[in-house]
């Protein structure tokens, strides 16, 4: 059964669902919505146009592209940038004074993460993203020359160079493996495991890797290497309100995320979990005092900075929260299934992501066409962003949907594929 649409637009009043794009309510209709969709499954719910054009009527988009590079970051939805532009406008009239009131605030901001994705409050801090996050936990750790860092060759790059940087300043030992795609979990612990000598200190990996979407075994890892002793810091940059799980359930020390991505928070959000026995062992980024060396805040201190930003989250969070994580996931990997299933028979195509545990992320590449160049296609001809993922083992374009994207976008970015393997690319202009 799907949304009874006149039955929510007599919820809503006479505004009806475009009410959703305007305003300061947009978070109670979108809740209205989800409410009224009674207990049908997030599967059901996935396939529901009538529900989520309404959500997409949240948003204040450029429709004249197509952007399947969420990944990167995502728009926030308006209620959300609106909320982040009054936080900003209430700063300005006196920053020392009014920006200082806003950071006291930040606290709620804290709880709610906190209660959100499952863990304690004083685990929980406030960060600019994924990258400042894991930078704290890498060079925050009391490591000797000789000790032994394990991750992969499909970490985030920045996170890679952060080790590099490290192994030359104190000639620490970084191994990373590499590994198939797509691979199973039980094929990414043996291979991890595999690699740990008696030297490993630190275990470093992805939940959800930024390439391919390929998703790590997080509890098994994390209960192995603390079985050994070895600290495990975990990359959660995409993970985090994109598909459901809790903090505490995964076991690890140190888990990053950026918020600006499917949070839809505004950019340069994030936070840091630090596994409480932790904390105090963790140098943070910038020098704290040291009565605060048990004090989750002191992974915070970076100086003056917007505290609009991070206030912010909250709308972001209660906008993720009214329709709720597993609609979201189900709505996600029903997209990306929508164009991989329609691609992956084609001769040529090369799908790079295990579909049976995909959401969001996936990355498709054809044979003989290097990514950079169907990147190209893409938005030259459709206007569709996308990004392209060149590496020696496979190459692709990573496909990233959102929940604001709807079906006609999706088709057209088939449609498009399907022109590439047909035609070929086009002859170069004079």
């Amino acid at each position: 059964m799907k949304t009874n649409r006149r039955s929510f637009l007599r919820m809503t009043g006479a505004l009806g669902a475009g009410a959703l794009a305007f305003g300061d309510n947009s978070i109670e209709l979108v809740a209205q919505a989800s409410r009224a969709l009674g207990n049908r499954t997030a599967d059901d719910v996935a396939a529901d146009e009538g529900y989520w054009r309404d959500i997409q009527n949240a948003f204040t988009l450029d429709r004249s592209l197509i952007n399947l590079n969420n990944g990167n970051s995502c728009p926030s939805p308006t209620v959300v940038h609106e909320a982040y532009k009054r936080y900003l406008d209430y700063s300005n009239q006196a920053p020392v004074y009014h920006r200082g009131l806003i950071e006291r605030n930040i606290e709620v901001v804290r709880r709610r993460l906190a209660a959100e994705f499952g863990c304690d409050t004083e685990e929980m801090a406030i960060t600019r993203n994924s990258s400042e996050s894991l930078q704290i936990a890498q060079n925050g750790l009391d490591l000797e020359p000789g000790d032994e860092v394990v991750t992969t060759e499909q970490d985030y790059g920045r996170m890679l160079t952060t080790w590099d940087q490290r192994a030359r300043r104190q000639k620490i030992k970084i191994t990373k493996i590499n590994f198939p795609v797509p691979t199973t979990g039980e094929d990414l612990y043996a291979r991890l495991e595999g690699a740990i000598t008696p030297r490993t200190k630190v275990l470093h990996f992805c939940h959800i890797t930024n390439l391919t979407g390929q998703i790590f075994p997080v509890q098994n890892l994390a209960r192995m290497a603390r079985s050994r002793g070895i600290i495990t810091i975990v990359d959660g940059a995409h993970a985090v309100a994109h598909f459901p799980f809790k903090l505490r359930d995964l076991e690890m020390d140190y888990y990053g995320t950026s918020l600006h991505k499917w949070l839809l928070a505004p950019t340069g959000t994030g936070f840091l979990y630090v596994r409480r026995d932790r904390i105090a062992k963790t140098w943070p980024l910038q020098a704290a005092p040291e009565r605060n060396e048990n004090d989750i805040r002191k992974f915070e201190e970076i100086g003056t900075s917007p505290a609009a930003t991070k206030a912010a989250i909250n709308e972001a969070l209660a906008f993720h929260q009214a329709i709720g994580t597993e609609r979201v996931a189900a709505r996600l990997r029903y997209l990306t299934l929508r164009w991989a299933n329609k691609l992956k028979t084609q001769p040529r195509v090369l799908i790079h992501t295990d579909l049976n545990q995909v959401y969001g992320v996936a990355c498709v590449g054809i044979k003989d066409i290097p990514a950079a160049r169907i990147n190209a296609f893409m938005w030259d001809k459709y206007r569709i962003v996308t990004t392209a993922i060149s590496r020696p083992e496979y190459n692709g374009i990573r496909v990233t949907p959102n929940i604001y994207t709807p079906l006609e976008e999706i088709d057209t970015f088939v449609a498009a594929m399907e022109d590439l393997l047909k035609n070929g690319l086009p002859a170069p202009t004079a």
